[in-house]
């Protein structure tokens, strides 16, 4: 039961995200078929000097920590030399352009959306970012993915020690076990 309490939050969080995603043509309907589209937040000429053959790695989190926006972050440097870093922000998903021609940095952050704050949040990674507050957020689901498979073993034992439920149990396990892998041969 206190593990249950405990857990609440993330096991919330799993249901309605998934509930997002499994009824995304709600949200089509609602937004439209498009991403959410990024705002302009700020445009100014970065007078910053990268380190000689800087990979964009650390480009992008040079221009990340200027912004003041440290943390998880994806980067691409397209083929006219633009860096483009994608700032992972659960609630405010900030991108980057830097054009080393002119040295400008855009920062525009992502226009909020239920469906895709619910997205971002069942998505979210820890481990690989090197961030500390992801990596115990990692931690945390890991956490949330023992005690499921806590509950499903106990719930096992529970059944097959009480002799009374044995019939219909066995009927609810075979019927799960049937659907599953009825889904799984179909999708």
């Amino acid at each position: 039961m206190y593990l249950a309490l405990f857990l609440f939050p993330w096991m919330l969080m799993y249901a309605v995200s998934t509930l997002a995603m499994n009824h995304r043509a709600l949200f089509v309907d609602l937004y439209g078929p498009d991403p959410a589209p990024f705002q302009m937040e700020r445009k100014a000429v970065y007078d910053g000097v990268f380190p000689e053959h800087a990979n964009p790695g650390a480009i992008a989190r040079q221009l990340l920590a200027s912004a003041g926006l440290q943390g998880a972050h994806g980067v691409t440097r397209r083929t006219d030399g633009t860096i483009v870093v994608n700032r992972h922000d659960l609630l405010t998903p900030r991108r980057l352009t830097y054009s080393p021609a002119d040295r400008t940095l855009i920062v525009e952050k992502m226009s909020p959306r239920g469906n895709a704050f619910l997205e971002r949040f069942h998505r979210r990674r820890g481990y690989a970012t090197g961030y500390r507050l992801d990596t115990l957020w990692a931690v945390s689901v890991d956490l949330v993915i023992a005690a499921m498979l806590f509950w499903v073993l106990s719930g096992l034992w529970m059944w097959w020690e009480m002799k009374a439920t044995r019939a219909v149990g066995a009927s609810a396990l075979l019927t799960g076990v049937g659907l599953f892998v009825l889904y799984l041969g179909a999708l």
